[in-house]
């Protein structure tokens, strides 16, 4: 069964918005693990409008499920995970500035960069992805960096769902196959939902991992992480 790793930036978000720790990130950690998340995503960036560096060094005290950072590789990012020790970094090659992820690393052009972040990090036992737009090329060339995983950029999937799913799903399914066909792991998310996780897990062969914040923390809002977890995890064991 894929698992759910649930994203926290946007409650980091809310808390920040009042400078003060309501919700608190550990709290909120502790429940959604509670309530069946296998793991905890965080991706702290640059100027900590969300995550902040002090969250990074505190959640390991509280995640008893995989605990994952994403973000770009800079010399500040890379120290600092090599310090946590997470089970998984994923490698997202955002702009300071970016508001989100907005896509995946050209593996072909980066590949000696990739790579020794990916050393760095597979040398202290880290488990190792790197996010890619759903491209036979791309997933080629990450096998050449030495990554253990790929996480698949969903956003084009996610737009394209409710015009026509099969065209969306096309390009995901084929990138899929040849990841596994080289022995390369796979995760995916952004933009996933209750709309479209289940069609989507059900298409992807030998999809691990599903990374999902901004949506389920919408949903939440609505229906409550304790009913909005199990509601995702039922759609990726159909």
């Amino acid at each position: 069964m894929t698992s759910l790793s649930v994203n926290i930036n946007k409650v980091a978000t809310l808390r920040n918005a009042r400078g003060a720790n309501t919700p608190s990130l550990l709290e909120v950690t502790r429940d959604l693990e509670r309530f069946g998340a296998q793991g905890i995503t965080i991706h702290p960036r640059p100027d900590q409008r969300h995550i902040r560096y002090e969250d990074v060094f505190a959640l390991p005290s509280v995640v008893t499920t995989e605990f994952n950072i994403e973000g770009n590789p800079i010399p500040e990012f890379i120290e600092m995970v090599l310090k946590i020790k997470p089970t998984q970094v994923t490698l997202v090659p955002d702009a300071h500035d970016a508001i989100t992820s907005n896509a995946g690393w050209d593996t072909l052009k980066h590949k000696a960069f990739l790579k020794s972040s990916i050393n760095q990090l597979k040398a202290e036992g880290i488990r190792t992805s790197i996010f890619v737009d759903p491209l036979i090329a791309m997933v080629e060339g990450a096998l050449e960096t030495g990554t253990d995983r790929i996480e698949l950029y969903t956003e084009a999937f996610a737009s394209g769902y409710s015009i026509d799913p099969q065209k969306a799903i096309a390009p995901y399914v084929s990138a899929a196959e040849k990841a596994n066909e080289l022995g390369i792991g796979i995760n995916a998310g952004h933009d996933l939902s209750l709309e479209n996780i289940a069609f989507f897990s059900k298409n992807i062969p030998q999809l691990l991992e599903v990374s999902i914040g901004h949506s389920l923390i919408c949903e939440s809002l609505y229906l409550g992480f304790e009913n909005v977890i199990p509601m995702y995890l039922q759609r990726l064991s159909l």
